[in-house]
């Protein structure tokens, strides 16, 4: 007689997760391209959450909060930054451009935000924009002509660029040894120099600048990947992540005439924010509009823009 091996029995998560509760991630996406009003879902869940983190893009991105009759301007900071109770981190994905980060949190100071700077965290991997990349954002666009994308020349593009050529500055950097940063950015504006000569700055007067930068942001940069990966493994924690852009600007999945610089999608997201994906329970929020807008001078015309035009039409 031939015995039949036992039912299989479905394992529960906590015999194959080492993580089996942690805690709710929620992902707010476009789902086009960018305008289709994420900033109202995302300030409704802010006020419930724990931690809000922008996990890609720089200060291109943003949008107006009203709370108790007063606007906030946000648009590097995270959308949790006038909540007392929030932390707010600029994740590793992101490009900074602290000179305006810094005006940005004044400017939201002056209007009755305090004790930010134990609420707000900067990744140690975020890299920096400088007056460099925004001049070669503007020179690129220049020399594209009729065909010029209409970007913002925040130099987020060059940013990125700088990130994948590998002689980017990051955060740590700056924090680090400052004679090895001032070396680094003298190195990088002269490989940019070399490509556009027609730029203009004084090097030497940008790294003053940021010396003093390097002081005010000291104690706010912290390796935000164990941040996070200990948060939602705390299985307790509200955390929030706002994508800028929309899905259709991926760089990878996006329309290609008008694509963007980085990332944009979930799973995208979920790498942004922490070293190990598999440990996050996403809420995913994607937001469609009823109409289409694109921040572009251009027409859209690639195969997958125009189906899903003549879908929502």
């Amino acid at each position: 007689m031939i015995s039949r091996p036992p039912t299989a029995q479905r394992r529960d998560s906590a015999t194959v997760h080492p993580f089996p509760n942690p805690s709710m991630v929620s992902i707010v996406l476009g789902a086009q391209w960018g305008d289709e009003g994420k900033g109202k879902l995302v300030d409704l869940l802010a006020s419930e959450a724990d931690i809000v983190c922008r996990c890609q893009g720089g200060n291109n991105a943003g949008h107006t909060v009203l709370a108790n009759g007063i606007e906030y301007d946000f648009h590097m900071l995270p959308s949790g930054f006038h909540l007392d109770n929030c932390v707010n981190i600029i994740g590793n994905g992101c490009v900074v451009n602290l000179p305006e980060l810094v005006e940005e949190i004044q400017k939201n100071e002056s209007r009755g935000v305090k004790d930010w700077s134990k609420r707000l965290l900067i990744s140690d991997r975020a890299h920096l924009v400088f007056d460099f990349h925004k001049q070669t954002d503007g020179l690129i666009e220049l020399g594209r002509g009729k065909s010029s994308l209409g970007t913002t020349k925040k130099g987020i593009g060059p940013t990125y660029s700088s990130k994948a050529t590998r002689n980017g500055i990051r955060m740590i950097d700056l924090v680090g040894d400052f004679s090895i940063f001032a070396e680094k950015l003298r190195s990088l504006y002269s490989y940019y120099k070399l490509t556009f000569p027609d730029l203009e700055g004084d090097i030497e007067k940008t790294i003053e600048q940021f010396k003093e930068f390097a002081e005010y942001f000291r104690q706010m940069t912290i390796d935000t990947i164990s941040y996070l990966n200990d948060a939602i493994v705390n299985g307790s924690k509200k955390i929030l992540v706002e994508g800028a852009n929309a899905t259709m600007l991926d760089i990878d999945f996006g329309s290609s005439c008008v694509h963007r610089y980085s990332d944009t999608s979930e799973f995208a997201a979920a790498l942004k924010m922490s070293s190990t994906p598999e440990q996050i329970f996403l809420r995913e929020q994607t937001i469609f509009n009823q109409y289409e807008v694109v921040v572009s001078q251009i027409e859209i015309r690639d195969t997958y823009s125009v189906a899903i035009r003549h879908k929502s039409s």
